[in-house]
């Protein structure tokens, strides 16, 4: 892409009305616009990278032999009315009547949905266990919508939901979600430490949330510092293995980590004192078992392998997908803009052309434009009649990785000079050499 033909629309200020890093680098890189109070439009910076998350969500539910459908984002009540859902959710439902004056709502989430598709087309044990998801828009009538995707109205959410004979097998789903989700977080740059938490109107005795420690985390979390030392890597898991999934969620879950509302004064003290941390954190996903709430209110039943009909069990398990790219900003940032994890990044490397019209800088970008691409890489080119400083402060806003600045005084001597944003660090090294060098980064990515 070619920043000259490209919808950006940087601001120079910060907005009045971001209150948060987030909210305000999102608004500065053209990323989004408001469109009304907690809603807001995907402009093609913002949308491109939430795609990057959806994708990352897809292949690693996929891995996980998790099967992906689209139901919709407009509801019938009655489902939710048979599940005692309906008028026990609260406000934040927001409920319409379609033009024949039947009850109707914006999906908050699917569990009812996703068990009426279940139980109208699986009888048998035979068929278990499965787990679908969806990636798809849902709306919460926040009372005040703030932080802007942090804690917006309509957000992009992955949520999934499994079908279990029992609760050992359940559990097992429990469980190969959270792995799941580490692998998910990681690769997005993110550290996401599972939590115990509440289960809130979901409902269910057994649930984590995964929260990205942030200064401007809406919860308050207690945690065992050594939680934060916990990677999970490049390490193989077969899901299919109880065991093995089971030892990840102790690695992960046996060390104390709660949120305000499940933590336990006691259990924290018995902490080493040096190792006891209160911070904020950031939500960005939760995993649910819950039984048979739903299966015994909706009659999801199959015939088990006695003969008998029995509730199946069932868990739902949720990632913000557009909260993520909030998340991420919060964690990954400096006072010059934002700073994207390699898993993400819009594009993969900005080139400045520090002297455009000058016909050998012209054809420099231009090659390295292409052989970026041909490796299948995405580069940013700015190609724009701007000043230099201009330049490098739109590329340290909207934060790209790596920079590639291309100059006539380089040139004379054979070279480029390649920067990473995070460190600041650059290189001179002549151009081929500089797309090897990108090449390289990425293919860890």
């Amino acid at each position: 892409m070619r920043l000259s033909r490209y919808f950006l629309p940087v601001l120079k200020e910060n907005p009045s009305e971001a209150q948060i890093v987030s909210h305000r680098l999102m608004l500065r890189a053209g990323m989004i616009k408001q469109a009304s109070a907690g809603i807001y439009s995907w402009l093609p910076l913002g949308f491109k990278v939430l795609r990057k998350l959806e994708n990352i969500v897809h292949e690693e539910q996929a891995r996980a032999g998790h099967m992906a459908m689209l139901m919709p984002t407009i509801q019938s009540a009655d489902l939710w009315r048979e599940s005692g859902r309906y008028d026990a959710y609260g406000d934040e439902m927001l409920r319409i009547k379609d033009r024949g004056g039947r009850d109707m709502l914006f999906t908050p989430t699917a569990e009812e949905l996703i068990t009426d598709i279940f139980r109208a087309h699986v009888g048998s044990y035979k068929d278990l266990p499965l787990t679908m998801y969806q990636v798809q828009w849902k709306f919460r009538d926040e009372i005040r919508p703030r932080f802007g995707v942090m804690r917006g109205r309509e957000f992009l959410m992955k949520d999934g939901y499994n079908f279990d004979l029992t609760k050992e097998d359940a559990l097992h789903a429990y469980n190969r979600h959270l792995v799941s989700y580490l692998r998910t977080y990681e690769r997005m740059g993110l550290q996401a430490i599972p939590m115990r938490a509440d289960s809130g109107p979901i409902g269910g005795d057994d649930t984590h949330e995964f929260l990205v420690l942030a200064e401007t985390g809406e919860s308050e979390v207690f945690y065992d510092s050594a939680v934060t030392d916990l990677t999970f890597g490049d390490r193989h898991i077969d899901y299919d293995e109880v065991a093995q999934c089971a030892g990840v969620m102790e690695e992960f879950t046996n060390l104390y980590a709660r949120t305000d509302e499940t933590h336990d004064e006691a259990l924290f003290n018995a902490i080493p004192e040096e190792r006891r941390r209160v911070a904020r954190g950031i939500e960005v996903g939760q995993i649910f078992y819950f039984g048979t709430k739903y299966s015994d209110a909706l009659n999801a039943v199959v015939q088990g392998p006695d003969g008998k009909q029995v509730p199946v069990h069932m868990g739902s398990h949720g990632i913000g997908v557009s909260r993520l790219m909030g998340a991420i900003i919060e964690a990954s940032h400096d006072d010059n803009g934002i700073i994207w994890p390699e898993g993400v990044t819009p594009y993969h490397c900005g080139i400045v052309n520090l002297k455009q019209g000058d016909a050998e800088a012209d054809a420099a970008c231009e090659a390295l434009y292409a052989s970026l691409g041909l490796l299948g890489l995405e580069p940013l080119y700015d190609d724009r009649n701007e000043r230099a400083g201009g330049k490098f402060a739109t590329m340290d806003l909207i934060g790209l990785p790596w920079r590639i600045t291309v100059g006539p005084r380089g040139l004379k001597n054979g070279v480029v000079e390649l920067t990473s944003r995070r460190t600041g660090v650059s290189e001179e090294l002549p151009p081929e050499e500089a797309v090897k060098r990108v090449a390289e980064i990425y293919a860890a990515h």
